[in-house]
Order: structure tokens, then sequence, then C-alpha cells
């Protein structure tokens, strides 16, 4: 079906947020360039583009959801992760026969999950993690055959695990921590084929551990912390990759089997619950191991010698082991997970000259000083399998720049722990030096990073576990790369205006000239867009104190357009802050490309306007038309906002002309 002005005006009024989404509704939204709006590039049978993609990521959106979305018949993946949309899910997204990636956590969703959501035949990912969603897990998500992620946790979902869900023969991860299930832990979750996370943490379960867990071969994550589990723990050795076992905070009692564990096991975290018996030996000797938590239990000692390398955290403290001299040593708190945020050592950048550099000075680069502009990543993994990130930031930085195809020097992060426990990073990926000034990444390697995060294309780690996305900053050279939000108004937005914000009349003289330059004005769309190599010669314009500057000269004086030297902005595009090498301080209104007008025309209005002259009007200095750029170069004026100027409180009137620039 074919997407009608009808359901967008519904859509976009569901929101509450029109400034968001303001170029919703101008045109076809498959044309027209709207917000967050992705189309295949092929008409479909019915001979119309179709909306892909909905990608409203971290938009702070407003408002709920429409049942109107169900009319995007063709659309692959819904995007509204980390908003502010409240009310339920409509049942309608239940027809959405193409959904693959089903977006919707972190905002703040109520009621419950519609039993319509689990007849989307061709869906790989379910998020509906961070919300407030109650009531049970419809028993009709056992239709999902291809569902490989259900993302639930963090929300108030009640009721027991259906046991219909083993039969899901794609699932991979189930993480449904931190919700208000009850009843029995289902022991047919053993039959799940290709399970590799199953997270129940802080629930309400009666009853044991299954035995049948332990048939669960392709296992490498197993987490029930606080879950209110009695009886004893099951023999595990049967899971030839378990890497992390959490059973902490539970009533299990008994004395632990003696189990052969994985080389590759990382963590296990058997505190505060009722075991007793000594601690098996083969838990010492684990090559991975680096958390090894058993504190207030009923333990005896450690059979066996023990063998604990020292970057191993262990600890037995609250047991009645401690007073013996032999595990004095670990009778101890364990040390906390460091949450504060860390930096991974990379190239030093000290002695790089920091004003030389309008972006960031690339750490890891092997050309020394390298300016680029990074792309900034939100990201966190949600449930690894690790409980010490340095010792595996190596592979980890393997994995992630591999996955993107990338040079693993292009990769700078910072990362912290997080409640859960989760790994939040803070990425920057910066782009390859390839001649004197490739600063930047291009248009179509900022989309097609940016796709394999939003897509999930970079393959999901055994010990990294699942990730999410938090949020893809583009800084201001890739601003245009990707639709995003325009402002509602087109107003001046920073104080200090230099003098090119805002009309004033004064006499019969401006108001002449106003009407002429808006005749200009509108006659300028007959013209095509001037060549980006096109010189004026100086020869062709002269005019008393009107300067022809060249291109450098702006350049220069702006310290490449910089956003530090940006002072207001308009519908004509930007105004910035120049100082030429003399001194001279002046404003530079510079025309976006959908701005620039013919070359008749520039040069009409600047022979106009250095022909106003009053004492309460900013002079016009010159003009630069190099390079496909248009430029004004007006005397600048401080002392204030264009408040104070239009109140009377500075003496001197802004003034700006009604064309396109």
């Amino acid at each position: 079906m074919a997407y009608t002005d009808a359901n967008h005006k519904l859509i976009r009024e569901s929101f509450n947020d029109p400034d968001t989404l303001s170029n919703w509704g101008r045109g076809d939204p498959c044309q027209s360039n709207w917000t967050a709006v992705l189309c295949f590039n092929r008409t479909l049978d019915d001979g119309y583009l179709h909306v892909r993609e909905l990608q409203l990521l971290s938009l702070n959106l407003s408002g709920t959801l429409s049942p109107a979305f169900g009319q995007f018949s063709n659309m692959e993946i819904l995007d509204v992760m980390w908003n502010k949309i409240t009310g339920s899910i409509p049942k309608e997204i239940g027809e959405l026969r193409n959904l693959r990636l089903l977006l919707l956590n972190g905002n703040q969703l109520t009621g419950s999950l519609p039993e319509e959501l689990g007849y989307l035949p061709n869906l790989d990912r379910i998020q509906i993690d961070q919300n407030f969603i109650s009531g049970p897990i419809p028993t009709s998500f056992a239709n999902l055959n291809k569902t490989k992620h259900f993302h639930m946790n963090n929300n108030s979902l009640s009721g027991q695990i259906p046991p219909e869900l083993s039969r899901l023969p794609a699932l991979v991860h189930m993480l449904l921590d931190n919700n208000n299930l009850s009843g029995t832990l289902p022991p047919e979750l053993s039959q799940l084929p290709e399970l590799l996370i199953l997270q129940l943490d802080n629930n309400h379960f009666e009853g044991g551990i299954p035995s049948s867990y332990s048939n669960m071969l392709k296992l490498l994550k197993l987490s029930l912390r606080n879950c209110t589990l009695e009886g004893p723990i099951p023999d595990l050795s049967g899971i030839p990759k378990l890497a992390y076992i959490d059973l902490s905070n539970n009533n299990l009692n008994g004395s632990i089997p003696d189990m052969t564990l994985s080389n590759d096991t990382t963590t296990i975290d058997l505190s505060r619950n009722l075991l007793t018996g000594p601690i098996p030996r083969g838990f010492s000797g684990l090559p991975n191991l680096q958390r090894l938590d058993m504190q207030n239990n009923r333990f005896s000692g450690i059979s066996g010698s023990i063998n604990i390398p020292t970057n191993v955290n262990l600890s037995l403290q609250g047991n009645p082991a401690c007073p013996n001299d032999s595990v004095a040593d670990y009778c101890r708190s364990p040390s906390a997970i460091v949450n504060s945020l860390q930096s991974v050592p990379s190239n030093s950048t000290e002695n790089c000259q920091p004003q030389s550099c309008p972006y960031e000075y690339a750490p890891g680069s092997p050309v020394p000083c390298f300016c680029a502009a990074p792309l900034l990543i939100g990201y966190r993994l949600k449930s690894p399998g690790i409980s010490d990130f340095p010792a595996y930031f190596y592979s980890f930085e393997v994995y992630l720049t591999s996955g993107l195809k990338i040079n693993q020097y292009q990769l700078d992060l910072t990362y912290e722990w997080q409640k859960g426990p989760r790994l939040r990073m803070y990425l920057k990926i910066f782009p390859v030096y390839t001649v004197p000034g490739s600063n930047t990444f291009n248009r179509s390697e900022v989309l097609r990073i940016r796709s394999m995060f939003t897509q999930w294309e970079i393959p999901d780690s055994e010990i990294f576990g699942p990730y999410e996305l938090l949020n893809f900053t583009l800084l201001d050279p890739y601003k245009d790369f990707i639709p995003t939000p325009t402002s509602s108004s087109s107003g001046i937005s920073k104080g200090a205006v230099a003098g090119i914000v805002v009309g004033a009349i004064v006499g019969a003289v401006l108001l002449s000239a106003f009407v002429s330059l808006y005749i200009l004005r509108f006659h300028r769309k007959k013209y095509h867009a001037i060549s980006r190599k096109r010189r004026i010669s100086r020869a062709s314009l002269k005019i008393e104190g009107v300067k022809s500057f060249t291109y450098e000269e702006m350049k220069h004086a702006t310290h490449n357009f910089d956003v530090s030297s940006e002072i207001g902005q308009g519908g004509y595009g930007k105004v910035y802050k120049g100082v030429f090498t003399d001194g001279t301080v002046v404003a530079i209104k510079r025309a976006q490309e959908g701005s620039l007008q013919g070359e008749k025309e520039f040069l009409t209005e600047i022979e106009l306007l250095s022909r106003l002259h009053h004492r309460n009007l900013v002079s016009l200095l010159g003009f630069c038309d190099e390079e496909g750029e248009q430029m004004l170069v007006y005397e600048f004026m401080s002392n204030g906002t264009l408040r104070d100027h239009l109140s009377g409180m500075s003496l001197k009137i802004p003034f700006v002309t009604t064309t396109s620039l």
C-alpha cells in the first residue's frame, strides 16, 4: 500500500513534535528527503517508491506510536529508539509482514505486548527493553521462526515464561532480566538449538534450575542473578563453551558438583547463596578466569591445593573457611567493577598544536598530528561475557574494526561499566589520511558505517555479546549527509550578531531598495547554480569601497569556516565572524548551495547594497564569488544581541537583504 498523506499526518500528529519532523508532508516522502525516512531505490510492482526504513533514533520525540504505522506494508526497519514515546505498542504493527527490525527500546511505552507481533514472519530482532511494558509474554511469539534476538529486559513483564518459546529455531539471545516474571523456569528452554545467552536476572521464579539446562550445547552465558531460586546447582560440564555463570543472590544449596568447565570461562559468581562443602579444585585451574566470587556461602575450603592466578578476582569472604590461614588471602571483598570513565592508551598528541586543528587529532593515526573530523558513536555491550575489559581490549578492537571493515588505528574509545553489568563505550572513528587536506569521510563512507550499526550488520561476538546503538553524532562536515531535523525558525540563533540579520526601513530610499531586492529574489530561481570553479574578474566590478576577496582569504579569516566562528544562521545560510591578516574584524554572510544566485543577480545585488549608506546601517565592505561560493563581507557589529539593537540599546541598526543570501 502506498504511503498516503492521511497516514503521514496521523503519524506526525501522534508524535506531538512538529519541529523535528517539520518537512513531513512536503511532497512524496521518498522524493522530498523527509527527515529519517529511507526508501527503496526502485519502484515496486505498483509503480511506487516505498518506505524501507524509519530511522528516528534519538530525535527527542514525544507523543505516541500511531496505528497508521501498520500502513507501511513494505517497511523493513522501524527504529524509534531512545526517545520519549509513551502509550502502548499498536497491534497494527503486526501487519508489517516485511519487518526485520522492531526497535522500540529506550522509551516510556506502557501496556501489554500485542499478540499480533507474534505473526511477523520476517522479524529478526525485537527490542522493547527499557520501557514500562507489563503483562505476559504472548504465546504467539513462539511463531517467530526467524527471530534471533529477544531483548525485553528492564520492563514490568509478568507471568511465566511461555514453554512454547522452546519452538523458536533461530533464537540466540533471550534477555528478560529486570522484569516481574514468576513461576518455574521452563525446562523446555533447553531445547532451543541456537541459544547463546540466557539472561533472566532480577525476576521472581519458583523452584530450582532445571537439570536439562546442562544440555544447552551452544550456551555461552547463563545469568540467573537474584531470582529467588532454590535447590542444587546442576552439573554444567556438558556445556562445552560456557564462559559466564552468574547464579548469585539466590537460595541455592548443597555442594557444587565437581564440574569440568570450559577453558573459555571468564566469570563464575555464586555469591550470596547457601552452598556448602568445598569449592571444586577445577575452578582454580581455568586459564581465562577473571572473576571467581564465592562470598557469603557456607564453604568449608577449597578441594585440593590452591592454584589461583594473581590476576583472578577471588573472594571467599563470609564463609566458614576464612579462619583457615591457607585461604586468608582470599577472604576479602572482591574488587568492584570500575564504573568511572576509562581511556584506552593510544598514541600521544601532546606535541600537536591545538590551535591549528579545527577538528581533533587522530591519536592512532600513523601520520603524526593528523587533524580530522571523527564520527561520534554511543555504543553499549548489553550482555558481555567478560568482567575485565582491558584484558580483552585488543580482541575487541580487532572484532569491531574488522566488522566495520576499517583499520584498527581509525578507532579511538573510552568506556565505563554500567549497571547490569553493561559496558558503555564512546567511540570515535577517524578517516584515513590519504593526501594533505583529506581530513573527512566522504558521504558514501559515512552512510556505510552508519548502516553497519543501524542494521546490525556487525556480527555479534561470542565473548562480547550483543550490542546496542545509543547515538550516531555527525559533526558539521557531515551534517548534510543524512536527512536531519530542520529548525522551524530561520532567525538568528546566537548573540553578538554581526550586521547581517534583519532589515530595517530607514526612509523612502531604503523602502525602494527593499522592493528592488525582493524582485531579484523572485527571479533568481530561474538561474542554475554557478560552477564550482567560476571566478569573477576583478575588473568586472569596480565600485568604490567594495573589495573583491578571494575564497582563500575567506577560508583563512574564519579558520576554514569553523563552527567556533559561526555567529548566526538563517534561510540563506550561515554568518561567520572573520579576522583578516591585517586585524580587520568582519561579518561574512555565506550562502548555502540552495540559495546561490546567477552571476548577474549577484553583481546587481552588490551594486545596490553598495549605494545604501546611513549612520544606522552597517556597511558592505566586499564580496567573494569563487569556488562555487557567494559571500558578502560586512562591517562587524558587536555590542549585544539583535534584541538589544531593535530595542534601541545600541546605536547602529543591523541590515540584511531580502535576497536568498
